[in-house]
């Protein structure tokens, strides 16, 4: 009976309006358009002044960042009653000194290295021409009807004969000139030896004055308690992460620098020791170093043994040693050193490396370290501060 009593009672379609729609969540985030106007402004400013004015700002980070390293020997020697003036000169004139006594040691190699990499570039052309040279590719059937099509115009243009009141023109190349290359190469001698004396001097200076300018910023921070004590952790911060950080970096370049040198020597690579130089001081350029170090090797290794399977083996250890040492110990010891996200100090080596080019790419990561460590200690930056950390 029921079964009846349902039967005949029809079905009514369902009504869609019967289920409301579900009630949105709207965040209430009133947005100031002007003061976002006035930011965007203000860092767009920013940029085109370190752009602009990269000539000054980079020696002086370079030199902050080199008395950083240093500081910490120079208070050890001044414990030991030795004058700060005469510690800092000391060693500077030891690095110097080290830095020009290596070099020295190395030039017939480093010569020899110079030398070869034109002629193995050119051996390395004149083997994939031959090894393409009896294989004749889809490229070089359309290369060829350009060059029949473009012969065959030029013959019908001869042919109606030539167009009478034009004017030949002919573009002939400058010649070379001695003195002009001698100039401008002794210009650009002049300008390095005048950049590393305006850093070793500025180095000087900061390492000489030590705790100052921290004692000033400190002072300048606000009469109250509280603002020069979040000065002071700020400044103290910052002063380990950039010494840890630089500590990180010097083990690494060292690391990959003497295991680069002694696989080349397994391998059998000549000058070895100078391409572990060159591993060294290259890692401490992050993603293009590696990559310009197996290159480089994996070319001489083609001019020395002739073969593309040892090129591969010099080119590829380089790059297997970069990585290993990049991937694994680098990044350990540097979230020990600093509390930077990967991506945040990828993307900010990207905006670096643009704006000031490999010095972008030097100084990137202790600026961010820098802009951090500010950031937390602001109220108003602290989103900053959230977003380049881990």
């Amino acid at each position: 009976m029921a079964d009846e009593t349902l039967a005949s009672e029809p079905q009514s379609e369902t009504d869609i309006t019967e289920f409301p729609e579900p009630s949105r969540f709207l965040l209430d985030m009133p947005v100031d358009v002007r003061n976002v106007s006035l930011v965007v402004l203000a860092i767009l400013a920013s940029l085109f002044v370190l752009q602009w004015a990269r000539a000054v700002f980079i020696p002086i980070m370079l030199s902050v960042l080199l008395s950083y390293a240093f500081s910490p020997l120079i208070n050890w020697l001044e414990t030991r009653r030795m004058p700060r003036w005469l510690s800092s000169a000391v060693l500077l004139l030891a690095v110097l000194g080290s830095l020009g006594s290596g070099a020295y040691l190395l030039r017939l190699e480093a010569a020899q290295l110079i030398e070869a990499l034109p002629a193995a570039a050119q051996k390395l052309g004149q083997g994939l021409r031959s090894s393409s040279g009896k294989s004749t590719s889809a490229l070089d059937t359309v290369q060829k009807a350009a060059a029949q099509i473009e012969q065959a115009t030029r013959d019908s243009s001869t042919v109606s004969g030539p167009n009478r009141g034009a004017t030949r023109v002919v573009i002939e190349a400058p010649r070379f000139n001695v003195k002009d290359y001698l100039w401008t190469g002794t210009i650009g001698l002049v300008a390095l030896i005048g950049q590393v004396a305006v850093v070793v001097f500025l180095t000087y200076f900061l390492m000489l004055s030590g705790d100052t300018f921290r004692r000033k910023l400190v002072k300048l921070a606000g009469p109250s308690l509280s603002k020069k004590k979040i000065t002071l952790q700020a400044l103290h911060e910052i002063s380990g992460q950039i010494q840890r950080y630089l500590q990180v970096q010097l083990l690494t370049s060292l690391l990959v620098g003497v295991l680069t040198g002694l696989a080349l020597v397994f391998l059998g690579l000549e000058n070895a020791a100078v391409w572990g130089v060159v591993a060294c001081v290259l890692n401490l350029v992050p993603y293009i170093g590696s990559l310009v170090t197996a290159a480089a090797s994996a070319l001489v290794a083609f001019l020395q043994f002739g073969s593309v399977n040892m090129a591969m083996a010099v080119g590829g250890a380089s790059l297997v040693i970069h990585t290993l040492v990049g991937n694994l110990l680098t990044p350990w010891l540097t979230s020990r050193a600093s509390r930077l996200s990967p991506v945040a100090v990828f993307m900010g080596l990207l905006a670096w490396g643009w704006l000031w080019g490999v010095w972008g790419l030097l100084l990137g990561i202790p600026i961010m370290m820098i802009v951090k460590s500010v950031c937390d200690r602001v109220e108003d930056l602290k989103p900053v501060g959230e977003f380049l950390g881990s």
